[in-house]
């Protein structure tokens, strides 16, 4: 296997039915992610960046081209791709210990006894930093935690790839924060492949090995591909004054907010 061309996708389109007749989202997106690489999708609302990250994860399918993980065409959901979204997603019956039980049972409950279920899990939490919240519920954590036990149950499945939609959207910026640094030394520990959707130009410089810029909708797609050269590990305070992060973050916003320039359209 390529490694190299570790996620392909070939051609695609994304035209979606509607009342109002066919709702072009994506047209001729061609993009090759390699193994073990992070890359973040941004761009304006609208511009079919969550329609993207639910194709390779095989939620839904394209209306034409070819989509391929490891060299085998992606047909719908697997356990190589996890799923973390803005809203964790939680069942709030379930203690924290509970909620990634469930996730590592489905994947792995077939050929593996109970204790190394249990040792899973237990894992899984001590990775984000939760092993103290086990028994707790989702109505008893802040909304950092319980992103932290989304992000816990999806490596719990010790996915291929992690794909994240706006993980840390709805929080707070010191929150936001700390939880981008824990996702740059989990992703380094795990050596996942990472695509995440994000509307921040820092979360997606300082996190990504590649920034893939898309254009408007409808028929979004992909304007540009930044490739992010800044060495790992990385520090979020050394790199607020390094210069070659200035020009990437510049490069982002240019396209973004110059050549992509979103104009809202008032009602009359």
């Amino acid at each position: 296997m390529n490694n190299a061309k570790y996620i392909e996708i070939q051609g695609v389109e994304q035209t979606f039915r509607t009342a109002k007749g066919a709702f072009p989202a994506l047209r001729d997106i061609n993009l090759t992610i390699a193994k073990g690489e992070f890359v973040a999708l941004i761009g304006h609302s609208g511009c079919g960046k969550s329609t993207l990250l639910n194709l390779i994860a095989g939620l839904t399918s394209p209306t034409q081209g070819a989509m391929l993980c490891a060299n085998r065409e992606i047909k719908g959901p697997g356990p190589e791709r996890a799923v973390v979204f803005q809203n964790h997603s939680l069942l709030p019956w379930l203690t924290c210990h509970e909620n990634i039980h469930l996730a590592v049972e489905r994947v792995f409950g077939q050929r593996e006894s109970k204790a190394q279920l249990k040792a899973r899990t237990e894992a899984a939490l001590a990775l984000v930093g939760l092993s103290a919240a086990a028994q707790k519920r989702p109505g008893e954590i802040s909304g950092g935690m319980k992103q932290r036990v989304g992000i816990a149950r999806a490596l719990s499945m010790e996915p291929q790839v992690l794909l994240m939609d706006e993980p840390f959207g709805a929080l707070d910026a010191l929150t936001r924060a700390k939880l981008q640094d824990e996702l740059l030394e989990i992703v380094a520990q795990t050596q996942a492949t990472v695509v995440m959707v994000t509307h921040d130009v820092d979360e997606a410089v300082l996190l990504s090995d590649k920034i893939v810029m898309m254009t408007n909708g409808p028929a979004a797609t992909i304007g540009e591909v930044l490739s992010v050269d800044l060495p790992r590990p990385r520090s979020r305070v050394a790199l607020a004054e390094s210069t070659q992060y200035l020009g990437y973050r510049k490069a982002v916003i240019d396209f973004l907010y110059t050549r992509q320039a979103h104009v809202e359209k008032v009602a009359a």
